[in-house]
């Protein structure tokens, strides 16, 4: 039984995505600290907000809501971690290993997603 969103599956996954991506990013160029290093690190952290922000919504709707708006940070994330490879800021295993969770949070998130809408109540509980 689910007491809080960090209960969830997927608020947990995406918080250690969190985390990974911190530790690549900390060694990103100096230069890079307030471009492509702070906007990753916001987008990152936007996922598993938005999670927990939505789980403690009134409304499905408004928790489907935030899912989304996560699904969505998620998909930036995806684009920035590319880039950095192209700017060769990270190297190939870690940028796969951090897109593998990207793709495996996003499963994720749909699959919740899909789940709310197929139960239909306008009202948690």
């Amino acid at each position: 039984m689910l007491r809080t969103y960090k209960d969830l599956k997927v608020w947990r996954k995406s918080f250690n995505l969190c985390i990974s991506v911190y530790r690549v990013t900390a060694s990103f160029p100096p230069a890079e600290r307030f471009g492509l290093t702070a906007q990753v690190r916001r987008a990152t952290v936007s996922v598993p907000s938005n999670i927990a922000e939505g789980y403690a919504r009134e409304t499905t709707r408004d928790y489907i809501r935030h899912l989304w708006i996560a699904r969505g940070s998620l998909a930036e994330v995806e684009t920035q971690l590319m880039l950095s490879r192209e700017l060769r800021m990270v190297d190939l295993p870690k940028l796969e290993a951090l897109l593998t969770d990207v793709a495996e949070v996003e499963r994720m998130l749909s699959a919740l997603i899909r789940s709310l809408k197929e139960k239909g109540s306008d009202r948690r509980g």
